[in-house]
């Protein structure tokens, strides 16, 4: 029998390849973080226990999208701050100007990650907000439950709508 090791996550390709996309195209891009003791941030910028960084070239420094973590210098109210992300605490990556970009599974306690992949599906509006359409493996079969409850998005923050 051939033991063929498990793949690398896509996550951190995929974030580059976002992160690129949105530079490529005039758009400022911006992650949304899911924090804990593992993500080095500003606490006092954190609420709900998530925080949105602009992760724009023109925002940061010394930036460095690696496999495992995101790394680099932004100022905060004009103060210097080191900020160290894993990869897999980013729940989304956006562009700022139209919501296009990608959602991810959360990142749960004691080190797993739900066994689900999200697919965002552009709005039909190009200012229109980001919108997640997430699959989860059952037994053999792939599952989607409907959206008959929306939730209500935060003003001023795009919205990502999961849909198990």
């Amino acid at each position: 029998m051939l033991n063929v090791p498990d793949p690398s996550s896509t996550r951190p390709y995929l974030l580059r390849a976002l992160h690129e996309w949105c530079t490529d195209n005039g758009y400022t891009p911006y992650i949304a973080v899911q924090v804990d003791e593992m993500v080095q941030v500003p606490q006092e910028y954190v609420k709900n226990g998530e925080i949105v960084l602009n992760v724009s070239y023109d925002a940061t420094s010394s930036m460095s999208l690696g496999n495992d973590v995101i790394e680099f210098k932004a100022r905060f109210a004009g103060t210097p701050r080191e900020i160290i992300v894993p990869v897999d605490r980013i729940l989304a990556i956006y562009a700022r100007e139209n919501g296009q970009g990608m959602a991810f599974p959360m990142h749960t306690k004691g080190g797993a990650q739900a066994s689900e992949t999200s697919v965002v599906v552009p709005a039909p509006e190009s200012r229109a907000p980001l919108t997640a359409v997430t699959t989860s493996k059952t037994g053999s079969e792939l599952s989607t439950d409907d959206d008959t409850n929306p939730p209500t998005p935060p003003s001023g923050r795009p919205t990502l709508k999961r849909v198990k």
